[in-house]
C-alpha cells in the first residue's frame, strides 16, 4: 500500500492538508490544529526541493509537528497568560485586611499590601471614599473590576 501512495502524494496535497488543518482551528479554539497545519505546509515545501518517500514524509511531519508545539508552548504560550485577573473569586478577597501603602485622595484611589498573597498578588489598586492614610489598615467591602473597593477597618 504504502508503494502506491509513493507516487500518488504530490506536494501540493500536504500544502493543501496543512491549510485545512489550519483553518479547522476556527472550530477547534485551541492553537493546536495550526501547529500540525503548519508541519503539514513545511513537509509540502521539502517535496518543493527533495524526493521524498510517503514513509519519511509522514515522520518528518510528526516530527515538526512536535517540535511546533513544543516550541509554542515552551517560547509564547506562557507570556500569553490572562494579565487581567478576571473572573476573581469574590468570596476569597472579600473580608479581608490589608495595609495602606499609598493613597492620593484627589482621585481616591491607591495600593494596598495583604500579608500573605490572595489569588497570586499581595499587593492591589484600591478605591475609597473614605480619606486614607499610608499605614491605614483596610478591610475589602467589594470589587470594581480588578480593583479593590475598601473601607477603614474599626
Amino acid at each position: 500500500m504504502i508503494e502506491i501512495l509513493n507516487g500518488s502524494i504530490a506536494y501540493w496535497h500536504w500544502i493543501i492538508f496543512g491549510l485545512a488543518l489550519s483553518c479547522l482551528e476556527i472550530f477547534i479554539p485551541s492553537f493546536v490544529m495550526v501547529w500540525f497545519g503548519a508541519s503539514a505546509v513545511v513537509v509540502g515545501l521539502l517535496m518543493l526541493v527533495i524526493d521524498i518517500s510517503v514513509t519519511v514524509q509522514i515522520l518528518l511531519w510528526a516530527v515538526f509537528s512536535v517540535v511546533f508545539l513544543g516550541l509554542w508552548h515552551k517560547l509564547v504560550s506562557p507570556g500569553m497568560g490572562n494579565q487581567t485577573m478576571a473572573g476573581l473569586s469574590r468570596e476569597a478577597i472579600v473580608g479581608k485586611v490589608g495595609t495602606v501603602l499609598e493613597y492620593s485622595s484627589d482621585q481616591g484611589r491607591g495600593s494596598l499590601r495583604f500579608p500573605a498573597p490572595i489569588l497570586g498578588n499581595d499587593e492591589w489598586e484600591i478605591l475609597s471614599e473614605e480619606p486614607l492614610r499610608s499605614g491605614d489598615r483596610v478591610i475589602v467591602a467589594d470589587l470594581s473590576g480588578n480593583t479593590l473597593v475598601v473601607n477603614l477597618k474599626s
